[in-house]
C-alpha cells in the first residue's frame, strides 16, 4: 500500500508541474463501433501521433492534431460524460509515454479502459487492469515488418486480438497466424473488412466456410454517422 501511495502522490505532483502534459486529438462520447463492446456507449480519447502509415487508415488526422493536455484535464473531460465505459486510442496511444499514467489513472477512478494498439510497441508497461485491444497488422496494411509479436505472449482471456482484412491473401495470412499462435485459445478474435475495400458478405462467407470461432465484425460507427465523420 505504501508503493502504491507513493506512486499516486508521485502522480499528483506531476500534475501540477505540468509533466504529464500529452497531445489529445479529440476526447469524445459516441457508440462503441467494434470489439466485443460494440453498441455500447463509451468515451474515448484519442491521442496525437502514431508510428506506422497503415495504407487503410481512416484516422490520418490524428498524426499530427490535437492540443496539450494535462492528465488533470483528460480526467476532467472523461468524468463530465458520466459513463464508465473508457477507450484510449489514436493514432498510436501507447506512442506517448504519458498514456501508461493516463490508464493507471483511469483505472484507479474505477472506469472500464480499453486500450486499442496497433500492436506495434510493447504493451508489458499497460496497467493490467485495463483490457488490450490488439491489432494485428496484416500484410495488405504495409506495416506488417512493425509488429512486435512478443505482445501476444502478453495477452490474457480478458484482452482481444483484432485482424482488419483487406482481401484474400490478408485473409489466409490472418488464419495462419491465429492457428500459429492459439489465438481463440486465448482470448476473443476479432475479424472485420476494410471499409469499402472487402465486401462484408465475403468475409463472412470465408468465415463461415472454414468454421472458424472468431467475431466478425463491421466498424458500427459508420454505418451511424457519415464514414469520415469525427467524434464519433
Amino acid at each position: 500500500m505504501a508503493g502504491r501511495a507513493l506512486a499516486v502522490a508521485a502522480r499528483v505532483s506531476g500534475i501540477r508541474d505540468g509533466t504529464f502534459d500529452m497531445r489529445i486529438t479529440e476526447i469524445f462520447h459516441s457508440i462503441q463501433g467494434e470489439s466485443t463492446y460494440a453498441g455500447e456507449p463509451c468515451v474515448f480519447v484519442r491521442l496525437t501521433g502514431c508510428p506506422l502509415r497503415c495504407t487503410w487508415c481512416d484516422t490520418a488526422y490524428a498524426f499530427h492534431e490535437g492540443q496539450e493536455m494535462s492528465l488533470a484535464d483528460v480526467m476532467t473531460a472523461v468524468k463530465s460524460y458520466g459513463c464508465r465505459l473508457v477507450e484510449v486510442t489514436g493514432g498510436e496511444p501507447l506512442a506517448q509515454s504519458q498514456t501508461i499514467e493516463l490508464i493507471e489513472s483511469l483505472c484507479e477512478t474505477g472506469y472500464k479502459v480499453l486500450v486499442e494498439t496497433s500492436g506495434a510497441i510493447d504493451i508489458s508497461p499497460v496497467d493490467r487492469r485495463a483490457q488490450i485491444i490488439l491489432d494485428v497488422k496484416c500484410p495488405g496494411s504495409g506495416m506488417t515488418e512493425r509488429m512486435w509479436w512478443p505482445n501476444l505472449a502478453q495477452l490474457t482471456a480478458k484482452d482481444e486480438v483484432k485482424f482488419v482484412v483487406a482481401g484474400r491473401s490478408d485473409y489466409d495470412w490472418a488464419v495462419g497466424i491465429i492457428e500459429r499462435y492459439g489465438l481463440t485459445g486465448l482470448c476473443p478474435v476479432l475479424m472485420s473488412p476494410v471499409f469499402e475495400t472487402l465486401e462484408p458478405r465475403q468475409l463472412a462467407e470465408w468465415i463461415l466456410r472454414d468454421r472458424l470461432p472468431i467475431r466478425f465484425q463491421l466498424q458500427l460507427h459508420k454505418f451511424i454517422w457519415a464514414p469520415d465523420a469525427r467524434g464519433v
